[in-house]
């Protein structure tokens, strides 16, 4: 069977829309480097999650590849030094982000050597998964599609979810947008030695490419590289069809799997790479180089639209310089695809790894927003949306802040892709509203949990409090019962000590009566006693004395009298 699937065999995609989709002015010349710039501003924040712990300081020369900031949690992901140079200093600048506030960044001057850090490749093949995954913990390597979500974490299933599809979204729909158009028409064949690497942390059993009809040339490319792969690698050409590109809706059109709301694609067998990212893996465990660059999309208000291979913290403004400078009615730069993008505060914010394209806009490509009119209840919007919400009713609830109805008819669901936008002939701009009421309810979710947890540390308090009183309560208690118990022991021992006494008084007052009684007595047979008696005393005697009668009676009374 051919690699390349026919668009008979795949699932309809339900809604959607196709915009214009200006992508022959940037597939004109092959992938370019960008020149080397003189000073780079690193965002230390350049992922979904968590901030990574930065490592160097001002002062500090570093090579290129060094790890800047280490990762910090489970999701969070490493930042490396695009090239060899000297830290200047690590402070807050104007990042590209909706809010336009400024965030950590590490500002690096170049020295123009490019010295490398050792190059350290991993053989795969060889090495327990473990291991692998905690090496790519540290490559920097987030998804390149737009999303920036550590890739080392969607490869972490645990063993909890068994994978077996990997698909990979080369679908690239969105308007303006080529830079993965043309990594597929160069690179092809390292992507699939990508593939061959994801597939085996995975376990997975195939993969699907599913590339859009509108990339022919990189369908091809993909489709001859791909039978060269070690596994069950197949190309599906999806309809170009917006948002086709969404990870769900991919899923399902090339696999016929639906992905329910409440799950995650892991959790039906599924999961999705962009063609940018398993790239990137093979480039890290391959050669030892952590993610550093990125292809980037220059276009719409220039002269020369184009892909440039970009170091991370290069300004904006060197790539407009690159596709030969913005023509004089450029207004603004948008960051992403006209659908999805945002406006950038200035041109002088750095390329991260979320910006796979960079539009120069003008009136002439992106006129005025018209003046939003009365919703006409048309449907329209609702015909247009990839995942069969209500916009209108969305839209109605989310603007009277009626944001727990608007919960009730999924708006979470919602991917923001903008297709009720483009459809509505009221202009009303709809995503607004739905971004709106989606950071109030998050708001209030949260004010919610800072109420919930300051109740049940106050609960915790009062019960601490009650335990401590009761404590005190029961050491009282139990100190006087002591007390108590002392005291009736002093008495016990009182009444003891006075029976002693009573009874020692009375064998003295015996004593002494008995001295008394003797003093007084006369012995009436001793007055003129008979030869005989006096014979029978004297026998008496001298048979006590032999005894030792007479002395222990001495003794006696002498030691009761002392002890008297």
């Amino acid at each position: 069977m051919n690699a390349l699937t026919s668009l008979m065999n795949l699932v309809k995609i339900q809604g959607g829309v196709h915009p214009p989709e200006h992508k022959q002015e940037s597939t004109l010349r092959p992938i370019v480097a960008l020149p080397l710039p003189k000073e780079l501003v690193i965002p230390v924040r350049q992922h979904v999650g968590n901030l990574p712990k930065v490592l160097v300081k001002p002062g500090d020369r570093v090579l290129k590849g060094q790890l800047l900031a280490e990762p910090e949690g489970n999701i969070s992901a490493a930042i490396h030094a695009p090239t060899s140079g000297v830290v200047r200093a690590i402070e807050e600048s104007m990042i590209p982000h909706p809010s336009g506030l400024p965030d950590v960044c590490v500002i690096l001057d170049a020295d123009g050597k490019e010295e490398w850090v050792p190059h350290q490749p991993i053989s795969w093949k060889d090495a327990n998964k473990s291991d692998l995954l905690s090496a790519l913990r540290k490559s920097g390597i987030v998804g390149l599609g737009g999303a920036a979500f550590p890739t080392q974490v969607k490869l972490s299933t645990g063993g909890r979810t068994l994978v077996h599809t990997l698909v990979i979204n080369a679908a690239e729909c969105e308007p303006y947008i080529t830079c993965d158009d043309m990594l597929m028409r160069e690179r092809a064949m390292d992507i699939v030695r990508g593939i061959e690497i994801v597939q085996s942390l995975l376990g997975a059993e195939r993969t699907i490419i599913g590339i859009e009809d509108n990339k022919p040339e990189a369908a091809e490319a993909m489709r001859l590289a791909s039978e060269s792969a070690s596994g069950d690698v197949k190309v599906k050409v999806v309809p170009t069809q917006y948002p086709s590109g969404d990870a769900r809706q991919l899923i399902r059109l090339v696999s016929g799997i639906e992905v329910p709301a409440d799950k995650r694609s892991t959790e039906v067998g599924v999961q999705c790479f962009n063609v940018a990212t398993v790239l990137a893996v093979y480039r890290f465990f391959e050669f030892g180089e952590p993610s550093i660059s990125r292809i980037v999309t220059i276009t719409g208000n220039v002269r020369s639209p184009g892909n440039f291979e970009v170091l991370f913290g290069t300004p904006v403004r060197l790539l407009v310089e690159a596709a030969g400078g913005a023509l004089p009615d450029t207004n603004e730069y948008i960051m992403g695809g006209p659908m999805m993008g945002f406006s950038l505060p200035s041109e002088t914010v750095p390329v991260t790894k979320a910006a796979n394209c960079i539009i120069a806009s003008a009136p002439n490509l992106f006129p005025p927003a018209p003046q939003a009119m009365p919703c006409i209840r048309c449907a329209r919007c609702a015909d247009a949306c990839p995942v069969r919400l209500q916009p209108q009713e969305l839209y109605w609830f989310a603007k009277s802040d009626n944001f727990e109805k608007a919960r009730e008819y999924n708006l979470f669901d919602c991917i923001e892709c903008g297709c009720c936008s483009y459809v509505c002939p009221s202009n009303i701009p709809l995503v607004q509203y739905y971004r709106y009421a989606k950071s109030e309810i998050i708001a209030q979710d949260r004010a919610q949990q800072a109420a919930d947890l300051a109740r049940e540390r106050n609960e915790f308090r009062l019960l601490r409090i009650e335990r401590e009183k009761q404590e005190r309560a029961q050491k009282h208690a139990q100190k006087a019962a002591g007390a108590k118990q002392e005291a009736s022991k002093s008495e016990a021992s009182d009444a003891h000590g006075d029976a002693e006494a009573a009874k020692k008084a009375a064998i003295a007052a015996a004593i002494e009566r008995a001295k008394a009684q003797k003093a007084t007595t006369v012995v009436k047979n001793t007055d003129d006693p008979s030869d005989k008696l006096k014979s029978e005393i004297e026998e008496i005697d001298k048979r006590r004395a032999d005894l030792g009668l007479v002395e222990n009676a001495e003794l006696s009374q002498s030691g009761t009298q002392e002890k008297e």
